[in-house]
Order: structure tokens, then C-alpha cells, then sequence
């Protein structure tokens, strides 16, 4: 069994290669060819252990990611086996697998959900994954803006960001923001809605990535009960980890709006029928994308000779 680092990782998978790996991953769950395993934290004395993982027989791995997390910092690691011979394949530091996925997630949703001519994004929260989420979409979307909203952004972010995006990036106040943006992003830590549904402007696409526990949300129900359809990774996951959700008052959010990203992706439903359709993607995070990337990377890898 090899080891696989995060270096290794960056130099021989794209953010291309991540949404191919996505699309797949995700189509091969709609057809009932591949399992996820739900997300079980555990806790004790300030330090929570979180495990969740992935069955892809398409793909030739199965695997679990495993991680620590304290004092609001995350430390990552993946597990990959053969579903051939149930051999360890490897280990990896899935920091940047989490990073890659994530971001790949929702641009793979935006492209059947978000209208193709969106050419202003905005960012509430610009951490690793909120830069990450705004490179992906500057290479999918025809974006001529970028606008960011984090109190906590270090000075010079907006120009780092630019540089990286080849995009206008300024900063703005929540309002501003999402009066103008045809896509918003959150990847923030917030457990309080960050802006007023009623600001949407008509046919906005949401990918709310920030939250993953039942007790906080970056949604508030204006943006819930306005939207046409939410879509998520895994209703079964979702529906207990999704705090914009859990935390919904009745009737904001119809049930049968709720769609899942790999009927999506195969095709078997439609969200967008309307230029002015508001739609929501909302995402936890699910061992599917961990263990369809570490797969990709271990094969790109091995290929290439660089884990000998």
C-alpha cells in the first residue's frame, strides 16, 4: 500500500478531471451501481472523529474518508481498497481531494441548473473552498465579475484572487452582492442565514457549501420558499446534516422539489424550465466524491510511476 499526498495529488488531477470523476461517480449511484455509506461523527473531550464512504464497483475502488476535527480545524484522510481483490490500495492526505470535489460538485450542478450566460459571481466566504469554488466556476462560466463578502478575508484577497481567475473581483456588502450575482456561493462557517431571500434576483443559482450540521444554515427561508427546485447530493445524508433544511419552518420547502445530483446528471430530471427560475443546490459533503477522486488520483498515480 502507498501513501498519496496532497503535492502529488495537485500535479496530477485537475479541476477538470474532478468534475469528469463527479459526473461519473454520480451517474453510476442514479443506476444503482455504487453505494454510499452516511457520515457517523463521534465526540469526546473537544475532539470529534467523522468517517463516511463509498462503494463504486464502475470504478474498481471502495474506500472511506476519516477525520479529525478540533477546534474548528479539520485534518483528512482517505483509505482506498480493490473491489477485486479487497486489497488496501492506498492512503491519502485528502485535502486537496476535499478541496477539488467540492467545488467540482457544484459546478457540475450549475451547469444543469445555473443559466449559461451567468457572468457575475457571488462569494460569501473566501477560505480554501471558497477561492477553489471561485477558479472552477471562472473556468465554466463567462464571469466578468467576482464579488466577495467575508469580514475575515486577509488584505490583498480580492487582488490574490484576481490573479488567480483573470476575473474583476471587488468586495461587497451581502445586499450588493446578491442583487447582482447570477451564481452565489457559501462557503462560509456561519450558523445564521447570510442574506435575505427576498434579494435573489429572478433565475439565480445558489450552491450553498458551507454548512453540514442540523443546528446551521446560510439559507433562510425566503431563499428556500422561493426557489424552484433544490437539489442535493443524497437526500439521506442531506435531510439529517443540512441545517438550511432541518431548520426550514414548515411549507418552505416543498418535498417535491428536493432532487438528487445523479438523477440530475443522468438525466432524469429537469430543473430549470424557466429563465427565471430561482434553484438551489446544497451540499454536505458525501463519501461518493471522496472515494470516486482518491480512485482517479490513485490510477493517475500509479500510471505515471510518481508514487514509486
Amino acid at each position: 500500500m502507498i501513501h498519496i499526498t496532497d503535492d502529488m495529488i495537485d500535479s496530477h488531477v485537475t479541476a477538470a478531471d474532478a468534475e469528469a470523476a463527479m459526473r461519473d461517480a454520480f451517474a453510476s449511484f442514479a443506476a444503482g451501481e455504487a453505494a454510499m455509506q452516511e457520515r457517523i461523527r463521534t465526540e469526546a473531550g473537544g475532539v470529534k472523529l467523522s468517517t463516511l464512504g463509498a462503494v463504486i464497483p464502475a470504478q474498481g475502488v471502495t474506500g472511506a474518508k476519516v477525520y479529525t476535527t478540533i477546534k474548528g480545524q479539520f485534518q483528512f484522510v482517505i483509505l482506498l481498497f480493490s473491489t477485486e481483490t479487497g486489497r488496501p490500495l492506498a492512503s491519502f492526505d485528502a485535502g486537496t481531494i476535499t478541496r477539488l470535489r467540492t467545488a467540482a460538485c457544484s459546478v457540475l450542478a450549475a451547469r444543469q441548473m445555473a443559466r449559461p450566460e451567468s457572468s457575475v459571481l457571488g462569494l460569501f466566504g473566501a477560505g480554501v473552498q471558497g477561492i477553489q469554488h471561485a477558479q472552477q466556476f471562472a473556468l465554466a462560466f463567462p464571469l466578468r465579475r467576482i464579488l466577495v463578502c467575508d469580514p475575515y478575508a486577509p488584505v490583498g484577497l480580492a487582488e490574490r484572487l484576481q490573479a488567480l481567475c483573470n476575473v474583476e473581483v471587488t468586495t461587497a456588502e451581502p445586499e450588493q452582492l446578491v442583487r447582482e450575482a447570477d451564481i452565489v456561493v457559501t462557503a462560509s462557517r456561519s450558523t445564521e442565514p447570510l442574506f435575505s431571500g427576498d434579494w435573489l434576483k429572478p433565475g439565480t443559482f445558489i450552491a450553498a457549501v458551507g454548512s453540514s450540521l442540523p443546528h446551521t444554515r446560510e439559507l433562510d427561508d425566503a431563499a428556500l420558499s422561493r426557489a424552484a427546485a433544490v437539489v442535493v447530493e443524497w437526500r439521506t445524508q442531506t435531510l439529517r446534516e443540512a441545517g438550511d433544511l432541518v431548520r426550514a419552518a414548515e411549507g418552505a420547502v416543498d418535498a417535491g422539489s428536493i432532487h438528487e445530483l445523479g438523477d440530475l446528471v443522468a438525466g432524469k430530471v429537469t430543473v430549470r424550465r424557466d429563465a427565471d427560475d430561482i434553484l438551489i443546490y446544497k451540499a454536505v459533503g458525501v463519501g461518493l466524491q471522496d472515494v470516486a477522486l482518491a480512485g482517479l488520483a490513485y490510477q493517475r498515480i500509479m500510471a505515471a510511476g510518481a508514487a514509486a
